[in-house]
């Protein structure tokens, strides 16, 4: 894990100190009006440069979600494109067994996380260009860092169902293998205790055969056989995470799919942007040939008052209105031909992952399926060996 040490050569931790001090358990409403307990957790800042003198700073400090972390880095992903954006840390306790608590409030867990979401912090502050982005600033520094709006506004006009349909699909798979993976892992949690009980009938089948003479034989091997099976659980609960890697890989490919369909929203959004520029300057260019004003405006209200502008002036802002909307008219264009082509390979790359994911779940849950039934008729087999056993005494 790297230290903030690391990153002293960024410019902005350069400036300012950064960290997530605590995390604090509270309850209150959602967006529903339903009553919910949630973590939040203090980011702490305060300028270098104060520190270096010798002065005692002020902190400035602000809680946020996680669900604000996950805005932020939604953002810088769809802002920045080319960009590694760095990750977030897990939001829950996924997928753990008997070693670790899957409780997302559990104490240790929620440590985990504080440190996980700093080190995001100190990363995204360390990197060239994202350090230096402005709403990234204002999510250290203010409480309403605007993320939620810009969230809210960037929405396309006319999305294109097939990806809308895609992106809720990509929510759906990454629910259901969710679910899944923390199903298998209360099982193999209790598989593992059922087993290793099996470890106690050996345990007292051999210390019973000792103070028996005509059935000792029977009941010391009837314990082997209880110590052999409680002892395999270690390569069955193995073989187990192997095929719960394959479906974690699916958990993540969700969430490449949901990506690629932001992705599409962007590049709608800016063709969108682009018609909409083009088409406020096709009625600027009417309003100032035909000295008809449509919607009210400053410059309108300007004209009414000081007089019309002359013949030359008007001319003047034809032409160069009309050089505007020619590289309009192109950028349109070329936006148009960006997101057909867009749509075109990723359509055909979405189709592709469909059958590869089709036949790699059902090939992974049909094998989970036999390992399971492998594993119960060993079990009956155990069984059937001591009774072997038990019918010799």
């Amino acid at each position: 894990m790297p230290t903030k040490n690391n990153f002293l050569d960024s410019s902005l931790l350069k400036k300012m100190e950064i960290s997530v001090a605590e995390a604090e358990k509270r309850t209150g409403k959602n967006a529903v009006n339903m009553q919910e307990t949630y973590t939040v957790y203090l980011i702490e800042t305060r300028p270098v440069d104060a520190a270096s003198e010798g002065t005692n700073p002020v902190l400035d400090s602000l809680w946020k979600r996680y669900s604000e972390f996950e805005l932020l880095r939604n953002y810088l992903l769809v802002t920045y494109p080319f960009a590694v954006v760095p990750p977030l840390p897990e939001k829950r306790a996924e997928f753990v067994w008997h070693k670790l608590s899957a409780d997302n409030m559990d104490p240790d867990f929620v440590e985990r996380r504080r440190v996980g979401l700093e080190n995001f912090l100190l990363r995204v502050a360390s990197h060239p260009v994202l350090s230096s982005d402005k709403i990234f600033y204002l999510f250290l520094t203010e409480a309403d860092s605007r993320l939620k709006a810009l969230n809210a506004t960037f929405r396309v006009k006319n999305p294109d169902k097939r990806f809308a349909e895609m992106k809720h699909y990509g929510d759906e798979l990454q629910s259901v293998i969710s679910q899944l993976l923390r199903v298998r892992a209360r099982a193999a949690d209790r598989l593992y205790g059922v087993y290793k009980v099996h470890g106690n009938y050996g345990r007292v089948f051999s210390e019973w055969s000792a103070i028996e003479k005509e059935m000792g034989d029977g009941l010391q091997s009837a314990g082997h056989h209880m110590d052999a099976y409680a002892a395999s659980v270690d390569d069955i609960l193995e073989e187990e995470e192997h095929y719960a890697d394959q479906l974690k890989e699916y958990l993540f490919y969700a969430d490449a799919l949901r990506t690629v369909c932001r992705k599409h929203e962007l590049t709608q959004y800016e063709l969108e942007m682009a018609v909409q520029d083009l088409t406020s300057k096709k009625q600027q260019r009417e309003e100032l040939a035909t000295g008809t004003i449509r919607t009210f405006s400053l410059k309108g209200m300007t004209s009414k008052l000081f007089g019309q502008e002359t013949p030359e002036q008007r001319e003047a802002k034809l032409k160069m209105l009309e050089t505007q909307i020619e590289e309009g008219e192109e950028q349109v264009k070329e936006r148009n031909a960006e997101c057909d082509e867009f749509v075109k390979s990723a359509w055909v790359d979405i189709e592709r992952f469909k059958e590869q994911k089709d036949h790699d779940l059902r090939e992974s849950l049909i094998s989970y399926a036999i390992m399971q039934i492998s594993m119960c008729k060993k079990g009956i087999q155990v069984w059937n060996n001591a009774k072997e056993c038990f019918n010799k005494m």
